[in-house]
């Protein structure tokens, strides 16, 4: 199967079954690229960072997955979109370690660190977006 922008999905994420239906779809995507076996890991676990702090955090949210061309090169853009409490210190929610649950502290920064490109926008009382993407080498 030849990959085209014709290739995207918008899962509602509101359960763990639903990261997992998110990452499996991600991994899926990287394999219709160029990407190898450790590289579609790497992705469906960003994948997994993001959606399970929607769950954490928001309760419920929308992610959308698809392959892109820019610029002669392809890759996957996840977009996580949530309407949660928002983050109220940015910075802070980026730094390793720091948590406001039992977790790690690893998840948004982990998943900056995983992919190529990062960006996150996040609003009190109004959610956040995160915006990931992985290009193909």
């Amino acid at each position: 199967m030849t990959p085209t922008a014709e290739h995207e999905a918008a899962i509602p994420i509101r359960s763990d079954l639903d990261v997992l239906k998110a990452r499996q779809y991600g991994k899926e995507l990287a394999g219709m690229l160029k990407f190898s076996n450790s590289e579609r890991t790497i992705i469906a676990t960003a994948i997994s960072e993001i959606a399970r702090n929607t769950v954490l955090y928001a309760k419920s949210g929308c992610i959308r997955l698809r392959i892109v061309e820019q610029g002669g090169k392809r890759g996957i853009v996840v977009v996580v979109r949530d309407q949660g409490p928002g983050i109220p210190d940015l910075s802070l929610a980026m730094q390793d370690g720091y948590t406001t649950s039992q977790g790690l502290g690893i998840g948004l920064p982990g998943a900056k660190r995983l992919m190529d490109e990062f960006d996150i926008v996040s609003e009190v009382g109004k959610g956040t977006i995160v915006t990931m993407k992985k290009w193909e080498r």
